[in-house]
């Protein structure tokens, strides 16, 4: 696809939250969260000509290698939240992306996500094939924090085994990271998510997970934090770190 003629560096893309986005208590559900900004962010790679489709051309596609959120509350069903995204960084294979998500103008959420090209043949990464140069890359933070490299401790308690069924799968044909999240989620104490008791989300995304692969979930906390870590064939494929908000 060509660069749109609406393109700019930086997109911001309005969304009024209905039912489906929603937990019990109708506020916004935090695996929701997430996929509205990587929604916001693939949309800004559609305009600026760096889409799956385009990248496609070259055997390649984006994967997200790490995320952070900083979550200060949640917007509620019928809601309409602005999310703002802009590239932070783009070289090689690797690139920064930043998203912050407003409610009547009042951040609430700010994001940082690592990503990288890989070929999608070889499933290994590569240097981007297409040109970025339109894209004006701003030094801009939205988290306090930068993505991190998760440490995962061996004295963990196994939770349960998870089979990958079709449902798992992303465009790219593996596991998306949201869906790590939500077989995450849904082995926490559900109050903790209803009370909206998240400060941040760390995530990484270590290996890919296909169709039929079968992997375990494992979890160790403490009174401010939560890792869960899933692997496969004892190699980790995925941590999330959750940090909660001090009472």
């Amino acid at each position: 696809m060509p660069i749109a003629k609406d393109f700019t560096s930086i997109l911001e893309e309005k969304y009024t939250l209905n039912f489906l986005h929603c937990y019990p208590n109708g506020y916004l559900k935090y695996t929701e969260l997430c996929n509205l900004l990587q929604i916001t962010a693939g949309n800004h790679a559609d305009l600026g000509g760096i889409s799956f489709s385009d990248m496609q051309a070259h055997h390649q596609a984006w994967v997200m290698s790490r995320m952070r959120l900083e979550i200060s509350r949640l917007p509620k069903w019928r809601d309409t939240v602005t999310v703002k995204t802009w590239i932070k960084s783009l070289e090689n294979s690797r690139s920064v992306r930043c998203m912050e998500m407003y409610l009547n103008e009042e951040k609430i959420v700010g994001c940082e996500s690592y990503w990288a090209v890989i070929n999608t043949i070889s499933r290994r990464p590569e240097n981007l094939a297409l040109p970025h140069e339109h894209f004006e890359k701003f030094q801009i933070d939205a988290t306090n924090q930068p993505t991190i490299k998760i440490e995962i401790d061996e004295n963990v308690i196994l939770l349960a085994n998870q089979k990958v069924v079709l449902s798992d799968l992303d465009i790219v044909n593996h596991v998306n990271n949201v869906k790590y999240m939500e077989w995450c989620f849904d082995l926490d104490n559900p109050k903790h998510l209803i009370n909206q008791e998240i400060k941040s989300l760390d995530i990484n995304f270590m290996r890919e997970l296909n169709l039929g692969d079968e992997a375990k979930i494992y979890k160790k906390e403490n009174n401010q934090y939560s890792n869960y870590s899933i692997t496969k064939d004892n190699k980790n494929v995925y941590a999330l770190q959750i940090e909660w908000k001090k009472e």
